[in-house]
């Protein structure tokens, strides 16, 4: 039995279930019946817009966002799969925030409720620094579902390194 390091703090039962997926060969299978599809959002400027559309519908109150990048690195060197950042810099006599978000690149090619999950986690930041239930209520409220799509998301990263794995 492989360790499934994606699943580490969910329940052995349920670790068992996507073990035995993965015996049978199935994950990849429920995984695309599930999220059949991927986006079009492809650029660095598409990304910005669409995670601009997302902060103007849900966070209007929220800092504004100055950056929005894929980020080839993200997923290899961090091990994180989004990220947020304030960059501080003088300009004149004043101290100016920059807000940039950076994607893992892997998204360009996954499923668009993948994506919008990141986007969300990353943008709830703007708002709760913490992984708190503050923090998961603003990524609920901002995508219904979002726990589940997270435990997906979980299982794709298991079954993307399978087939890394493999070849």
């Amino acid at each position: 039995m492989q360790q499934l390091k994606y699943l580490i703090g969910y329940p052995a039962s349920l670790q068992e279930k996507v073990q035995k997926l993965i015996a049978e060969e199935q994950l990849g299978a429920y995984l695309s019946a599930r999220y059949p599809g991927t986006h079009t959002v492809q650029t660095d400027r598409a990304l910005y817009e669409y995670c601009a559309e997302l902060k103007r519908e849900h966070l209007r109150t929220g800092a504004a966002i100055d950056k929005v990048t894929y980020d080839s690195k993200l997923d290899v060197v961090r091990h994180a799969l989004g990220l947020h950042t304030s960059i501080s810099r003088v300009q004149g006599g004043k101290l100016k925030a920059k807000k940039e978000i950076r994607i893992a690149s892997l998204f360009k090619d996954a499923a668009p409720e993948y994506l919008k999950m990141i986007v969300v986690h990353e943008l709830a930041h703007l708002k709760e620094s913490d992984h708190n239930k503050a923090f998961y209520r603003l990524c609920e409220f901002m995508q219904p579902g979002y726990h589940q799509i997270e435990f997906d998301l979980r299982l794709y990263l298991t079954y993307r390194d399978l087939k890394k794995s493999q070849t």
